[in-house]
């Protein structure tokens, strides 16, 4: 697999370059997390940090990316839907059927 070297901003990882794995487009992903082990003083934690284009320094013009720290990435990763959860399913509902069947 190839990589490519990114720098980090923000956050612990300031200031860092990392080789991070491409995927076939030649890009990197657009979130990269980071778990952090839990000590005796702080539980366990992860670094999320977002993919973001870099600014273009010359040379051949394929596009570079950088990525920035975000704070609250965790936080916002739980409420997410995946793409192919049905809308508005919920928990014992059954499978197949929609409140106009029951009409027909």
């Amino acid at each position: 697999m190839k990589s490519e070297d990114t720098p980090f901003e923000g956050g612990p990882m300031d200031g860092r370059v990392l080789p991070v794995l491409v995927g076939m487009t030649g890009h990197p992903p657009k979130t990269y997390r980071i778990p952090v082990p839990g000590t005796e003083d702080r539980p366990p934690a992860v670094l999320v940090y977002r993919r973001v284009p870099r600014e273009r320094t010359g040379g051949l013009g394929f596009a570079r990316w950088k990525y920035v720290y975000d704070p609250e990435g965790a936080a916002r990763r739980t409420g997410r839907r995946r793409p192919w959860s049905k809308p508005g399913s919920a928990p014992g509902a059954t499978p197949g059927r929609t409140p106009d069947d029951a009409h027909g």
